[in-house]
């Protein structure tokens, strides 16, 4: 788990305006996952404000060539540790077993999911992002298999047709455009030399500055971030009800309810 908040080239700032946010992140990475209830509550206090795109970071490209020296991984067993460090860190429920059980050999076949559910809407990429994280992380699924990402798109069209149309989504899943998108992902990840996840960078719309922010963070650091270059952008005031929350969301975890609750 890393923690850094940097500028980017340029600390020229402009006036007010909405926020524009690329979020490099992982579909295996689970300090992303722990970061949800952050993140969450950021998007919900800016709603209209904020205008955000999701970057798939490739974290695993085979276990043959993975290696993370920070945490002393480059095997499967060796991921569990820190999945547990990250569910006992984060309060949000992890499956660190599934890396016992039955671990995920690849994070790039989630990762085109991804991209393929976002050739249909940005809405459909977030979507499917947090079904797939959910798949893994809340019941232990492996989502390195091409048969969990497609019944994931089929249960996520059932429950929401307005989102995914299941039969696009089956046909872009093989398709090259999804794996395309995907490496131009990758391309990006290596310009910004992002080597840790989850990664935000924050830039005012049409402006070239900006502050990126690395690792597992508490919302008060991503509200500082997002101070940095709009400093005279405020929350929509609003009282912060449990059902309410839920309701917005749909799909949510405890931790996530009780990280929205803490802004009283």
């Amino acid at each position: 788990m890393i923690q850094k908040e940097s500028k980017l080239k340029d600390t020229k700032q402009t006036k007010a305006g909405s926020v524009e946010i690329e979020v490099y992140t992982d579909p295996l990475c689970c300090w992303s996952w722990a970061l949800e209830p952050q993140w969450r509550r950021l998007r919900y206090a800016y709603q209209g404000r904020l205008k955000w795109r999701y970057r798939m970071g490739g974290l695993i490209p085979n276990w043959d060539s993975f290696n993370d020296p920070m945490h002393a991984i480059s095997r499967p067993l060796q991921m569990g540790p820190l999945w547990m460090e990250a569910r006992h860190t984060s309060g949000m429920p992890i499956k660190d077993k599934v890396w016992f059980d039955n671990p995920p050999a690849s994070s790039y076949p989630a990762c085109i999911a991804v991209k393929a559910a976002e050739l249909q809407s940005p809405v459909a990429a977030e979507t499917y992002l947090r079904k797939v994280r959910e798949a893994v992380m809340l019941h232990g699924q492996n989502i390195a298999e091409w048969q969990v990402l497609r019944q994931t798109g089929k249960e996520l069209a059932q429950e929401h047709p307005e989102i995914l149309d299941a039969a696009k989504f089956e046909e872009d899943l093989s398709g090259r455009e999804a794996r395309k998108a995907f490496e131009e992902d990758l391309l990006r990840v290596r310009l910004h030399n992002i080597s840790r996840f989850p990664t935000f960078t924050m830039r005012l719309a049409g402006a070239t500055a900006g502050v990126m922010i690395v690792g597992y963070r508490p919302y008060e650091a991503l509200e500082k971030a997002l101070k940095q270059v709009a400093p005279e952008l405020e929350p929509i005031p609003h009282t912060t009800d449990e059902l309410e929350y839920r309701r917005y969301w749909g799909s949510i975890t405890n931790r996530e309810v009780q990280e929205a609750l803490r802004q009283g």
